[in-house]
């Protein structure tokens, strides 16, 4: 149904011009189900339906761990099909000539990869944090070429900004990609911080990646600050919002006052403090070890990696309690 959408949408404004169709498939996600055809392993499994993983270790024998994977592979297969179909639609209509195309997702998941499941609890491994983006542009592309340069799902705005000729406002931390199509920059930042609230703080160059976890995941500070008073699915309690205060605010809320809520043991999402697994801070180098299985015992590196997550932080804001809650100050 997303892409007959999309594909309604491109035909009805084939002849228009300055349009942004974005277009999110939610799949391949849970349940791992795909129409009969996609399905190509013969597993052996001979058990009930395997499509939902826990978000947990591994301890399903290695039938049932091979039919989660098929299932989840079929589901890709379908999206692959899907996608293509946006493809011949561009095909169709020479479309390439004046259509620039962004293929991303929001995330990986775990398929028994370091003995987990899914996503959010254990570290974030380039299994979850590393993921694919493809760009077409009609005048910079270069057909199969591979970008080596860092980037982030928050350059995404800056670069659709950037393709309808607009500028991001001053506040805005990403950066636009068309340097790297054009060739006009070989890199748009040094170094990328990524995680979730209330695990850790990890960051990249690239070469490297560096979890740093709390001393006391716990114990130590932490807050959220919003003006979303909200969890996916439910407001925040009053027994939630009861200790928020309200914070000045930060410059990206103009002045806005923001609240400041403080995180608990017992919510089901955020602000919650703790649920997390194997947080233990490690070094990986990606080129020596690109399966992230043996941490690197680097104090140089690690050195240098935490004063490039320094400058990020003061340069995003980070709220003070921060610093004191990774030992960096």
């Amino acid at each position: 149904k997303c892409v007959d959408a999309a594909l309604d949408f491109m035909r009805q404004n084939a002849n228009a011009d300055s349009w942004l169709l974005q277009m999110e498939t939610f799949d391949p996600h849970e349940p791992f189900h795909a129409p009969e055809g996609y399905r190509t392993e013969d597993t052996g499994y001979e058990g009930p339906v395997l499509d939902w993983p826990r978000y947990k270790t591994v301890d399903e024998t290695p039938e049932e761990v091979r039919e989660l994977r098929a299932n989840y592979a079929a589901l890709v297969r379908l999206c692959d099909d899907q996608l293509g179909r946006i493809l011949d639609e561009l095909d169709a209509t020479d479309g390439w000539q004046d259509t620039a195309l962004v293929m991303t997702t929001d995330h990986g998941f775990l398929l028994s990869e370091h003995d987990w499941w899914a996503k959010n609890r254990m570290p974030f491994y380039n299994e979850v944090a590393h993921i694919p983006l493809m760009i077409h542009h009609p005048q910079l592309t270069r057909p199969g070429q591979r970008v080596g340069a860092l980037t982030q799902t928050i350059d995404l705005m800056p670069t659709l900004l950037d393709l309808h000729g607009e500028a991001p406002g001053p506040h805005v931390r990403g950066r636009s990609l068309l340097p790297l199509l054009d060739g006009s920059a070989e890199t748009v930042r040094e170094i990328a911080l990524y995680g979730i609230f209330g695990g850790a703080i990890n960051a990249t160059d690239g070469r490297h990646t560096y979890f740093r976890y709390p001393a006391d995941m716990e114990g130590a500070p932490l807050f959220e600050y919003t003006l979303m008073p909200a969890h996916n699915r439910s407001l925040f309690t009053v027994e939630e919002l009861a200790p928020a205060t309200l914070h000045r605010g930060f410059d990206f809320t103009r002045g806005a006052p923001v609240l400041r809520m403080p995180a608990r043991a017992d919510a089901k999402r955020s602000p919650r403090q703790g649920g997390f697994a194997d947080a233990r801070t490690v070094l990986y180098d990606l080129t020596a070890d690109p399966q992230q299985l043996s941490p690197l015992e680097a104090p140089d590196i690690e050195a240098l990696m935490i004063s490039a997550i320094r400058t990020e932080m003061a340069a995003h804001e980070a709220p003070t309690e921060l610093y004191d809650r990774f030992d960096l100050n």
